[in-house]
């Protein structure tokens, strides 16, 4: 790889981090072929896009980023795949569904919304954490719900009220 397909490579990375604004480092060392094509498959079918890059270039690609995410240095050892996804917590129930029978994919490190997570001990955490669709079906059911419980109790009660009415109509008459 010349200095020019590097730098090219770099700016690709840069855009997606960019572009999807949270992505995941996992290392995928010591599993067969077969099984990193099975990781592949699945982040197709769940568009997640994965991403094998060195860590010197990850390590540029992540240096052009704005914000401070100097502390995923660190986990750039060995073999790094990207995930990248439009859901901030997609691919951590990737990894976490990946992994039952075995200790792989590892979580190295993760960047959410200018968050660092780094290590494999942020995983249930990752996985909790809820999308924007999530949050935002969240807030309209709260706004909703009080709405719906006075509703309710107008209806419930609308009888009772009726006949408060029509009584006190009956003694001004």
């Amino acid at each position: 790889m010349n200095r020019e397909e590097k730098h090219e490579l770099v700016s690709t990375l840069q855009a997606k981090m960019q572009q999807y604004g949270n992505f995941y480092i996992a290392d995928t060392s010591a599993l067969s072929v077969a099984k990193v094509n099975n990781i592949r498959r699945k982040c197709f079918e769940s568009g997640i896009e994965m991403q094998v890059a060195k860590n010197s270039l990850i390590r540029k690609a992540i240096e052009g980023l704005d914000g401070d995410a100097s502390e995923i240095f660190a986990a750039l050892k060995g073999q790094s795949a990207l995930l990248f996804s439009e859901q901030s917590n997609g691919p951590a129930k990737l990894i976490k569904a990946l992994r039952k029978g075995s200790d792989k994919p590892v979580l190295k490190a993760a960047y959410i919304d200018a968050s660092v997570y780094v290590g494999d001990n942020h995983l249930d955490a990752l996985v909790n954490i809820k999308s924007r669709e999530e949050l935002i079906g969240d807030i309209v059911g709260l706004l909703q719900s009080p709405a719906k419980n006075v509703i309710s109790a107008l209806k419930s009660s609308g009888g009772k009220i009726a006949g408060i009415v029509k009584t006190l109509q009956e003694r001004e008459g």
